[in-house]
């Protein structure tokens, strides 16, 4: 079963990952895990004139891996292979589009992010996530 797991580093998107490997043995096929994190796209003007492309690619890759390594230590731990992603845009449409783009059968993730306003926005996208999928979404508290 080729599954879709965005995270965002929140202890919910932990606990999306721990519910993963707690159903591993459920599946009838093995498991093909996508891991995800989305950054959002810096797209002001005034930054890109002091910034350079590189210097905002080598930004979300480390805010990705930043994010990213719990999970990766997670599923390292229980045995469970899997890929990594780190994706740029809006939250919602590009968990979608690795959905589709990676063939996933499902989408794992946590219901809500981590605190303050990026709590409230993941908690926005996975609603989003529901209603723009094509697959079945498990939503993790």
């Amino acid at each position: 079963m080729n599954i879709l797991l965005p995270v965002d580093g929140s202890e919910n998107a932990l606990h999306a990952v721990h519910q993963v490997i707690a159903m591993t043995d459920q599946y009838r096929e093995p498991l093909s895990v996508h891991l995800l994190n989305v950054q959002s796209q810096v797209v002001s003007g005034a930054v890109k004139m002091f910034i350079g492309q590189q210097q905002i690619n080598d930004y979300y890759r480390e805010e990705g891996n930043t994010a990213l390594a719990a999970a990766r230590a997670l599923l390292d731990k229980a045995g469970i292979a899997y890929q990594h992603h780190i994706g740029v845009g809006e939250i919602a449409a590009t968990i979608v589009n690795y959905a589709r783009d990676k063939n996933c059968q499902q989408i794992v993730m946590g219901s809500r992010g981590s605190g303050g306003l990026t709590h409230v926005l993941l908690g926005s996208s996975a609603t989003r996530v529901v209603q723009l999928a094509d697959v079945p979404v498990l939503l993790v508290k």
